[in-house]
């Protein structure tokens, strides 16, 4: 798919959820405190959400963010993915996920995050019910945990934090950074 149906089935996704959970536009965006507008504007592909919104969106309407990642293509092999068959979410402030494992249904499912120089998964710390490792394949990921003081971590370098931890990551520098998520 193209970058425009990418965002467009995301739209789809996060809307059809948020019907069939029965909230109204207004009760999902005072969940996680964005602007019905805003909203508004995701749900019709128009804005991207960053991947604080899109976890805030998973956990109001009681999903991993996994659950985004759903919408599969055909593969030539059922436990393959090769690159034109991957599940891409290009996030705003820089952030592209693409789903590198074949399906989410499984013990574990594995991300491929390119972020561009600057990229962050925005101020707010993240919160997801699932347990991540994150693996930085090139440039350097800053994160900061609970709070703590940022670490900042090189290529070949691995972190790895538990359900419900408060996180959150940046790429710093003036280079791309990509990382290999892990998360159940």
């Amino acid at each position: 798919m193209k970058m425009h149906e990418e965002v467009e089935a995301l739209a789809i996704l996060i809307h059809d959820l948020r019907k069939f959970k029965n909230l109204t536009l207004g009760e999902l965006a005072e969940r996680i405190n964005r602007s019905v507008g805003f909203l508004s504007q995701v749900e019709r592909g128009v804005s991207r959400p960053t991947v604080a919104d899109l976890t805030a969106i998973s956990e109001a309407l009681g999903v991993s963010t996994a659950y985004f990642y759903n919408l599969s293509k055909p593969r030539s092999i059922g436990w393959v993915t090769h690159p034109h068959e991957r599940r891409t979410l290009y996030l705003e402030s820089g952030i592209t996920d693409v789903l590198a494992s074949p399906t989410i249904a499984g013990a574990f499912a594995m991300l491929d995050s390119h972020l561009e120089p600057g990229a962050t998964s925005g101020e707010a710390y993240l919160s997801d019910r699932s347990e991540q490792g994150c693996f930085v394949l090139e440039g350097e990921l800053t994160v900061w945990l609970d709070d703590g003081e940022a670490v900042t971590l090189q290529a070949n370098d691995c972190f790895q934090v538990q359900p419900h931890a408060q996180f959150r990551y940046a790429n710093l520098t003036a280079k791309p950074t990509r990382v290999l998520w892990v998360f159940n």
